[in-house]
């Protein structure tokens, strides 16, 4: 399928202007094709050839103004139009469409509970075309009017209000002026809650078989919905822009969720069959939040070309978290952020495909390099941006701002130069020099302090920068100043906080003594690493428990991850501040956050595991792999002994967090075995589907566990979440057989036969693991020799989860990364697939920096 190139969109663009579509999509005819007619009305401006995009399984017919097209003229899923005269026309198109496997285009799920079947579209970035024919492109936006011929016991949803004319046929009401690639339509025997609020229909609807689960959290997802909904129309002078408000949560899904007006779509995971933490429950407000705001910044006022893709996705991050957190109980959405998401901004702020938040169009010539930068820029740093920027020109002005952008462009297309134009109305502070410095740039500034100490008593300290692309991105942080607190040992107590401009302010001369902590960006207001001084951060080993707020704690534990990935701190103190300060941590983000990245990064990647090379050495003590996870058992039963008895609360999530680190770390089945076993946790929790599968696979990992144990434990959970546990633990069997079979299913490309979206990364995830170098050692190779014949085969979706979850990242050798070299040059991998691998070999090279720092092989 061709990327459609930024001048044949302009190109297209001033030649024509798009009216209305008729789509009438017949799901009746299988399981694996449906049918699809399109009439697209359209004017053209002066005379010229153009073409339409579609992708069938089979072009049946095509009339353009009344007369037979040939659809054998369709080539490359374009469909060409030439001798084009000024005026009105009609396209005609009866097609044959094939459902998809892999999340893209229309996708079709049969759930293994009840064999029912459902299909929901999913037509971002370019992938319309797979359903209807289109001019695909988001600057010839249309008014789009969808029929639906679905099984009789189906329910339609889409982006207007259905309504059921007759049994199997429904009608969706014609949308406002939208982009083609925000069209939706989602059918099969949904669970449906249905309200209103404000005047209009509100939705919520799953799968049947989640009922029960959606049933008990309907309350909770509602009044976010309706809180949410209300603080928008609060802040923003554009009421909600259209006539309804459905949330749908769909199967196998490969976003976290989908901006499409009037039906968003979210990933089922979101409707938890097992206990989740209040930090989780966060997580799936912020994103109810977030896809809110697209309504507006993205759906109402929708990006001209795929290089402002950050203007969607960095408003409705910032957004998202800001309204949650002023609308609803959850008041701490910025310490989640902090420990969560910006870290994923810093790391790919830091790797070869970094880009800026805002590239120029010349960097995003085709919708294939598009693709490419929903990343942790477009997302974590590009909100981050705008924290910054609020912080800098005041909320009330950055408000003023975006309601005049919305009121200038409604219903239409808008640019980064309207959105800083519209900004700039609303301030005398520099905006567009703002941006040059914050948006078009690359890299995270690191700042640290430098403090000097009088010998009467005074000090003083200033900040220096280095790091961004151009070396002068200003910041408006707080530098928070704490002392020993002289009534209780091991807290912290906090001075007036010194508010600062880098680079303008220079040095700042303090009297009083030296505080026992300075710490640079507390509050976490703008996007820097930060470094504490010495003094500083024998402060923070000794009390970080003790600092009175969760989001600076957040920003020294950043700042302790920013340097062991860095190669400044060893990854040992790092595991030594985890230990002695989790245990007596409340926040549940963070403990959630640390335990990952000592878990994943620091356990998995930067200490070696025995077998492997010379252990790091700590005090003359061998520190690998191994010793870390005990480490990581140790402190998680330090957490079990400060939480028994709790069924809910921040305690209760404290404590599962702890259940879950205990089973991801175990280096023994002893223990775990006895959980699963006894079907509890001795003092809580009882075991849910997570936890069993969850412990399941790490007996597998271990080799403790049989086939038939796995076999088992799916017959009692016969889920689609079930059916992944079960793939993830077969792959996981230290067996060649078990291996082999992963393998096959992994990398085939044969109709049918080829795993789906969710399972190829369930079997991915499970097939490797660092206990098992030796059985996995030849699959090493393989890996970079089968992967760009599956990308190519499969397409972006499937080639971005291959080269995530399928990648051999625990081999932490240089042999991986001569592997991978010899991939990028000589194996023409797709797009997707490259720009996976370029990640995933810069953070090799990195971990293999951190071990070379700390004094390992």
């Amino acid at each position: 399928m061709p990327a459609l190139q930024r001048d044949e969109a302009q190109t297209r663009a001033r030649l024509i202007d798009v009216h209305r579509y008729d789509i009438a999509l017949d799901l009746t005819q299988g399981e694996d094709r449906f049918g699809s007619r399109t009439v697209i009305q359209f004017t053209a401006r002066a005379g010229g050839d153009t073409f339409v995009e579609l992708k069938p399984a089979e072009l049946h017919s095509v009339t353009l103004d009344g007369h037979p097209l040939d659809p054998a003229a369709l080539d490359d899923n374009r469909l060409p139009l030439t001798g084009l005269t000024p005026g009105a026309h009609e396209l005609r198109l009866d097609a044959t469409m094939h459902y998809s496997r892999t999340g893209e285009g229309m996708h079709r799920f049969t759930d293994p509970a009840d064999g029912e079947s459902y299909v929901y579209t999913q037509l971002f970035l370019d992938d319309v075309q797979r359903v209807f024919a289109a001019f695909d492109q988001p600057d010839l936006k249309a008014v789009f009017a969808v029929t639906v011929t679905a099984p009789t016991d189906w329910s339609v949803l889409g982006n207007g209000i259905a309504t059921q004319r007759d049994p199997g046929h429904w009608t969706l009401a014609p949308t406002p002026l939208i982009s083609s690639y925000l069209v939706a339509v989602a059918a099969g025997p949904w669970h449906s809650i249905r309200t209103e609020h404000a005047g209009l229909p509100f939705g919520i609807h799953c799968r049947r078989s989640l009922a029960p689960h959606l049933d008990a959290d309907a309350g909770e997802i509602l009044d976010l919905t309706r809180r949410c909904f209300d603080r928008y129309h609060e802040i923003f002078a554009e009421p909600y822009p259209f006539d309804s408000y459905d949330q749908a949560f769909v199967p196998e899904f490969n976003a976290g969720a989908m901006e499409n007006p009037g039906l968003v779509t979210f990933r089922d995971e979101f409707v938890y069959r097992s206990a989740v933490t209040d930090t989780e429950r966060q997580t799936r407000g912020v994103v109810i939040a977030h896809e809110m705001a697209h309504m507006w910044f993205g759906d109402l006022v929708t990006l001209q070309w795929w290089d402002d893709i950050w203007l969607n996705e960095s408003f409705a991050e910032y957004m998202g978290y800001q309204v949650l957190a002023e609308a609803t109980r959850f008041t701490d959405t910025w310490t989640d952020f902090a420990v969560a998401r910006k870290g994923w901004g810093y790391d790919a702020d830091q790797r070869p495909s970094t880009h800026p938040v805002a590239p120029t169009p010349a960097d995003v010539p085709d919708t294939a390099s598009a693709l490419l930068n929903f990343d942790g820029i477009s997302y974590a740093k590009g909100a981050s941006a705008l924290r910054q920027l609020v912080a800098w020109m005041g909320e009330k002005d950055f408000l003023t701002g975006i309601n005049e952008h919305f009121a200038r462009h409604r219903f239409g297309n808008a640019t980064l130069a309207d959105f800083i134009d519209s900004l700039a109305r609303a301030t005398d502070r520099d905006v567009h020099a703002w941006a040059a410095r914050w948006l078009r740039t690359t890299g995270a500034d690191t700042l640290t302090p430098v403090v000097r100490e009088a010998e009467d008593g005074n000090w003083s300290v200033s900040v220096e920068q280095t790091g961004s692309q151009d070396g002068t991105r200003p910041h408006r942080l707080t530098i928070g100043l704490y002392d020993h607190d002289r009534t209780t040992a091991g807290r912290l107590v906090p001075r007036e906080p010194l508010s600062w401009d880098v680079p303008d302010d220079g040095a700042h001369a303090a009297t009083g003594g030296r505080p026992a902590l300075l710490l640079l960006n507390d509050q976490d207001l703008t996007y820097a690493k930060v470094r504490l001084d010495p003094v500083s951060w024998d402060t923070v080993l000794a009390a970080l428990s003790g600092l009175p707020d969760p989001l600076t704690r957040a920003v020294v534990w950043n700042a302790a991850r920013d340097m062991v990935r860095d190669g400044e701190l060893a990854p040992t103190a790092y595991l030594d501040a985890a230990r002695a300060h989790l245990p007596h941590e409340t926040d549940l983000a963070l403990v959630q956050g640390v335990l990952a990245f000592a878990r994943t990064q620091i356990a998995d990647h930067y200490l070696p595991s025995p077998k492997l090379s010379a252990p790091l050495e700590q005090g003359g003590t061998p520190i690998h792999r191994h010793t870390a996870l005990a480490t990581l058992t140790a402190l998680s039963r330090d957490i079990l002994r400060r939480t028994e008895g709790p069924e809910h609360g921040t305690e209760a999530g404290l404590r599962l967090t702890a259940v879950r680190a205990f089973i991801d770390s175990a280096t023994s089945p002893e223990g775990i075995q006895d959980w699963l076993d006894d079907g509890s946790v001795p003092g809580g929790p009882r075991l849910d589907p997570e936890l069993r599968w969850r412990i399941l696979g790490r007996l597998a990992t271990l080799g403790a566990t049989t086939p038939d144990a796995i076999d088992a434990e799916l017959a009692r959970d016969p889920s689609a979440t079930g059916r992944e546990g079960a793939a993830r633990c077969h792959a996981a069997l230290p067996d060649p057989a078990a291996k082999q079979a992963a393998w096959d299913a992994l990398f085939t490309t044969d109709g049918e036969a080829a795993l789906s979206n969710y399972l190829f990364t369930a079997t991915a995830t499970g097939f490797w693991a660092p206990e098992q170098h030796e059985l996995l050692r030849p699959y090493v190779a393989r890996y970079f020799t089968d992967v760009p014949a599956l990308a190519a085969a499969r397409g972006p979706a499937l080639a971005a989860a291959a080269g995530r979850y399928a990648f051999p990242d625990t081999f932490v050798e240089d042999e991986t990364l001569r592997l991978g070299e010899a991939c990028l040059t000589d194996g023409d991998p797709s797009p997707a697939l490259r720009r996976k691998l370029l990640d995933q070999l810069d953070d090799l090279r990195r971990a293999l920096r951190v071990r070379a720092a700390a004094g390992g092989a």
